[in-house]
């Protein structure tokens, strides 16, 4: 079993026994089972990625001892004690049926407000784990290899394909005459000469270029593939893609491959296909794709400039396939919204890209609001206030050098955040895949706190004028004044910047009356927060600071048992 659903995603479930488990279970993302313990975990064994077991430590290992294979098969497993005080990392720590327990411990914690509890060797010496590096598959001496490196022995770097380490990993291997070492390939096994205990790092270098006809039975495609890459002694471990022309990435042999490999499938069109010079070029395919090749071209488009073609073109009655070897990985830039500062605000999909990221940049605190998810194996580039533009360059610069790398921002990325700055420096060809992950914003984190000052039309201005002259945000402060529309107001008061806080009450109070109820939320989420419901007229500007978000409200927005309330149409009587 795979223990993924139909789409892919893994599935994770909860299994409680008493109230309090329960109770805990209800504030987690996961489908909960309660009752007999035994019973529940025979039932879910092989259904499951990872299991959350609010048990003791002792009577989990007893129940699940009887059912574990190995550490490929096996779901991950946490344990939650009692009192919710701990997550224990039981069971595939670094990756069990697809799903990292050591990662699930540490996102049941930022819910639960408990301790991850992790004792996987490598973590708990802040060494890189060999089965845990992104972007790479390991095989080979896995455990022999990581004993050596935690007894301090050396370890020699044997990599003929000449594929980027993460850097963290390359430092962290002691110096000296090697016991061990890391063969860097994506050739099978027996393509490796004998030597010391050898680990083997599959990198994906493999682009799978195919075609297939609308009557192409799905078996045929499959088998196509795996006897040539197994004649050419490659491994599917390294195939990173399959690349075909747009017309066929929906054929039914292609998405079954795609499936059984675990990969994604990119198309491209014609028009982009045709360029590309390969060896064996077909009329036919011209005359009925718009293109003269399929497979070979697919591949060494997606493969990349320098990208070269290790399989040509070899055809079954319905199939054609070839694959292509990339010279270099292709990064990706995740530019990441970490919210308005407390874990429980942060997105999953932020805390993912924290946990498989290589390389951190961000503003110092930023990076401080997400050290409970760095490892070693993080490399982390920490910059001063001020310096956006020097962030989004660094991070463009890694992601087109390879890495997977991921800029962390305060709220959400677009909102007067580092987006822009970020799409701008990589222009309009990156050459790697950007992804903007959104998070809770200032303004909304604020609203919820005050009640409801922003559900009705509302604008978000943001008083700093080091960007923007404050010609431009005074006209835009008048026009929303005008409108009628409540507004939250970002970066309101610094020590240097004191008299445009003052500048913008005026010009909105020429148009709202004295008692317009007014909220002040200072580090929200945060540790210090301060939140405060006010009026107009009796503002005090001392407590506005620089983490403080102003929300000023509409003509409509009254108090509502002390909570900002602007009603979405006629108020409720």
């Amino acid at each position: 079993m795979s223990g993924h659903s139909p789409s892919g995603v893994p599935q994770v479930f909860s299994i409680t026994v008493t109230k309090a488990g329960r109770a805990m279970a209800s504030r987690l993302p996961y489908p909960e089972f309660h009752g007999n313990p035994a019973d529940r975990v025979d039932e879910l064994w092989n259904k499951a990625s990872a299991l959350v077991l609010f048990l003791p430590v002792g009577a989990a290992t007893r129940i699940i001892a009887p059912l574990l294979g190995d550490k490929e098969s096996d779901p991950a497993v946490v344990c939650v004690d009692e009192g919710g005080r701990f997550a224990v990392s039981l069971v595939g720590g670094h990756h069990g049926r697809g799903v990292s327990a050591n990662e699930l411990a540490v996102s049941i914690s930022e819910v639960l407000g408990s301790t991850p509890v992790v004792t996987s060797g490598t973590d708990v010496r802040s060494l890189p784990s060999f089965d845990d590096i992104p972007g790479f598959t390991a095989t080979g001496d896995v455990a022999a290899v990581t004993r050596l490196l935690l007894d301090g022995a050396a370890i020699a770097i044997e990599n003929p394909l000449d594929w980027p380490l993460p850097r963290r990993l390359v430092e962290a291997l002691p110096a000296g005459s090697p016991a061990a070492r890391i063969v860097v390939t994506d050739r099978v096994s027996t393509h490796i000469p004998e030597g010391p205990p050898t680990l083997l790092l599959h990198p994906p270098t493999l682009v799978l270029g195919v075609g297939a006809d609308s009557v192409a039975p799905p078996d045929e495609l499959r088998s196509l593939v795996m006897e040539n890459l197994a004649r050419a002694g490659l491994l599917t471990e390294s195939v990173s893609e399959i690349a075909t022309v747009d017309r066929r990435a929906r054929e039914p042999a292609v998405l079954d491959l795609a499936a059984w490999l675990g990969i994604p499938v990119r198309s491209f069109l014609p028009s982009q296909l045709a360029p590309i010079e390969v060896p064996n070029p077909s009329a036919a395919v011209t005359a009925a794709l718009g293109t003269p090749s399929v497979a070979e071209a697919a591949a060494l488009l997606a493969a990349g400039r320098k990208g070269t073609l290790i399989i040509s073109k070899e055809k079954s009655a319905h199939c054609t396939m070839a694959v292509a070897r990339r010279h270099g990985p292709r990064g990706s830039l995740q530019v990441v919204g970490l919210g308005p500062g407390s874990p429980l605000h942060r997105s999953p999909a932020a805390t993912t890209a924290l946990l498989h990221c290589d390389v951190l940049i961000g503003y110092g605190p930023y990076v401080d609001q997400c050290a409970d998810l760095l490892s070693a194996r993080h490399e982390v580039h920490r910059f001063p206030i001020g310096d956006e533009i020097g962030r989004a360059r660094k991070a463009v610069e890694e992601a087109r050098a390879g890495h997977t790398v991921t800029l962390v921002c305060s709220g959400d990325p677009g909102v007067f955040a580092m987006a822009p700055m970020v799409l701008e420096a990589a222009g309009g060809d990156a050459g790697f895949e950007i992804e903007i992950i959104p998070g809770i914003s200032a303004a909304y984190a604020a609203a919820a706190l005050l009640g409801a000052p922003l559900a009705h039309d509302h604008a978000v201005i943001s008083l700093s004028d080091l960007t923007t002259p404050w010609e431009t945000i005074a006209r835009r402060l008048d026009a929303v004044a005008r409108s009628g529309m409540a507004v939250a107001l970002y970066n309101p008061r610094s020590e240097r910047r004191q008299w445009q806080f003052r500048e913008a009450l005026a010009i909105l109070a020429a148009y709202r009356d004295p008692d317009t109820p007014v909220g002040l939320v200072t580090s929200a989420a945060r540790p210090d927060q301060q939140v405060s419901v006010t009026t107009l007229a009796k503002l005090d500007e001392d407590e506005v600071t620089m983490t403080t978000c102003v929300i000023v409200g509409s003509p409509d927005t009254r108090i509502v048992g002390g909570r900002m309330v602007t009603p979405r149409g006629r108020p409720v009587r």
